[in-house]
């Protein structure tokens, strides 16, 4: 998994700018490895495990003496830990209704954050991806909500999301912007030039 180069964040940026000369609205688009680092989650998994795989094997097997149960309970804790905290088994480790639920907060959060909750005529848009959670939304502004249904974006943010499975991200960002531009430029077009917001993508920390 790696965010998108030099070269793929300009032709994003690109993009936005060509949708945001034929329509009003305020377009910012985000990106994130990982909405939350889920640090709690390994730590549970791996204390329950300690607790239950050397019992049941010292029970079953008799693999060791009671008195060592203790310590091999501690060190399968610890192994068991920082395997979990590997990207490629974290993720897998957690439910995906927790997995959605932190990058939907997230998303959220950046709509704030970027300030598309002030821009004139309430016409902000946010498209924000986290690529660990495999997770794309689109969040609007009033003033684009009045015109057009949010059910509109569901086929995009579909199609945005199996290409983020796909490692496509740059391509899933080109795509949605300009299903997106199509729909903006029909319900919202431009009456007059402005640029509120940052064009550039914004990539999380």
């Amino acid at each position: 998994m790696t965010l998108l180069s030099k070269s793929d964040q300009e032709a994003v940026s690109g993009a936005i700018k060509a949708v945001e000369r034929e329509t009003n609205a305020e377009l910012v688009t985000v990106l994130t490895a990982q909405s939350d680092n889920y640090s709690y989650i390994p730590l549970l998994w791996a204390g329950i495990l300690a607790l239950l795989l050397p019992g049941i094997g010292n029970y079953f097997g008799n693999w060791f003496g009671a008195d060592m149960l203790m310590l091999v309970q501690w060190v399968t804790f610890i192994v068991l830990s920082l395997l979990f905290r590997m990207p490629a088994i974290n993720t897998r480790l957690i439910p995906r209704q927790v997995r959605y639920w932190r990058a939907s907060n997230l998303a959220r959060r950046q709509f704030l954050e970027q300030n598309l909750h002030h821009t004139g005529g309430a016409t902000g848009m946010l498209i924000f991806v986290s690529e660990a959670e495999r997770y794309v939304e689109i969040l609007v502004d009033q003033g684009i909500a009045d015109v057009l249904d949010n059910s509109v974006w569901e086929a995009i943010v579909a199609d945005f999301t199996a290409k983020v499975r796909q490692d496509q991200t740059r391509q899933g960002f080109l795509d949605c912007i300009a299903a997106c531009g199509t729909l903006l430029k029909e319900h919202l077009p431009a009456t007059h030039e402005r640029n509120e917001l940052p064009d550039h993508l914004v990539i999380l920390p």
